[in-house]
């Protein structure tokens, strides 16, 4: 590739970035592995979102199935309980996902579908007042309507327990604040025509509100967890896959890793390598300036953070979406991240997540 085209023209700029983290990201998964079994295809899940960056660098590449030496069957979701109802019925083999649809998919299934691998992201949440709406406290919600992505889903969980934290009931229970689940791009289009007042919602959506929709952040969620961390995506795997094929897990888990550390690296050449890859998937371009403060809000990691998924669970039982407190011993297996992450010298992650 001619240098000096690829210092001028920004296409051409995403194109080397893209290029030379899938070289990274496969060149590390591989080299510290044995041989993976002839023949390998894992079908993978993710939804095309900056929370689930790892995947969206992986299938731009195609450094995870460099690093399988195998083939990746790539299906894009754009809701939770798609990905879990694709896991109980065996079309996927591991998914991209958020914490909230895992843990209620381990309850539903009994703990017998899936188990959490890895974690994905931390951060990267926030509720966002649309400016005009006359919001400048939580002392203002009297009579709002607040967005938020789907019923039951992370980020709706978390709105409806800080609300309740501040007096506030839904108009189902007799309150006067209208939650309402909404898909993201049309929280955007809401926005705009101002006829939703706030989202609670998720990267980069929390970024589009701002740049595209006249919004402002009110509540960073970080602000709401001990040191600023708590997951918001996670890797899961069926548990036939990790007992049949653990070696295929465990190169899916070091691209995984490597993945992470590429965008630790360079966030510029990240940026453009998400957005170009989410416009390919989804046909709709994502601005690269939305991208870029998307990253600025999210921690890309593999520590599944297992005590915010304890907590996360215990949430969704306080707001009724889990009609039982939930026994989560066996959600989380690290045990094949921490070989990963010892064959490369890095310290090993937590791995309880409950009892």
């Amino acid at each position: 590739m001619d240098v000096l085209r690829t210092r001028r023209d920004p296409a051409a700029r995403a194109g080397a970035g893209r290029w030379l983290i899938a070289a990274a990201i496969a060149a590390a998964a591989c080299g510290h592995r044995a041989p993976a079994p002839a023949g390998v295809v894992l079908r993978l899940g993710h939804f095309p979102n900056v929370t689930h960056a790892q995947a969206l660098l992986g299938r731009a590449g195609g450094s995870f199935e460099k690093a399988l030496g195998g083939r990746v069957e790539w299906t894009q979701f754009n809701a939770g309980p798609s990905a879990v109802e694709a896991l109980f019925a065996g079309a996927v083999d591991a998914s991209y996902i958020g914490p909230n649809p895992a843990i209620n998919g381990f309850v539903k299934s009994q703990g017998r579908s899936f188990v959490i691998v890895a974690g994905a992201a931390s951060g990267g949440a926030a509720l966002v007042v649309r400016d005009g709406a006359g919001i400048a406290s939580a002392a203002d919600f009297h009579g709002r309507t607040v967005a938020t992505p789907q019923l039951g889903n992370t980020q709706d969980v978390a709105a409806r327990l800080w609300f309740a934290a501040h007096g506030y009931a839904p108009r189902e229970k007799g309150g006067d604040l209208t939650i309402l689940p909404l898909a993201n791009p049309d929280q955007l289009l809401m926005f705009q025509k101002r006829q939703i007042d706030a989202a609670w919602t998720v990267e980069p959506w929390v970024s589009r509100l701002e740049q595209e929709g006249g919004g402002r952040v009110l509540v960073d969620e970080r602000t709401l967890w001990p040191g600023g961390r708590f997951a918001t995506a996670v890797l899961v795997v069926r548990r036939e896959f990790l007992a049949t094929r653990p070696d295929a897990v465990e190169r899916l888990l070091a691209a995984h890793v490597e993945a992470t550390r590429a965008l630790a690296r360079d966030r510029d050449a990240a940026a453009a390598a998400l957005a170009a890859e989410i416009a390919r998937e989804t046909g709709a371009r994502l601005p690269l300036a939305a991208v870029r403060a998307a990253l600025d809000r999210i921690e890309p990691t593999w520590d599944p953070l297992a005590a915010t998924i304890a907590r996360a669970a215990a949430d969704a039982h306080r707001v009724g979406f889990l009609q039982q407190e939930p026994r989560l011993a066996g959600l989380v297996d690290v045990a094949p991240l921490n070989r990963v992450l010892a064959a490369v010298g890095l310290p090993a992650v937590a791995a309880e997540a409950g009892p």
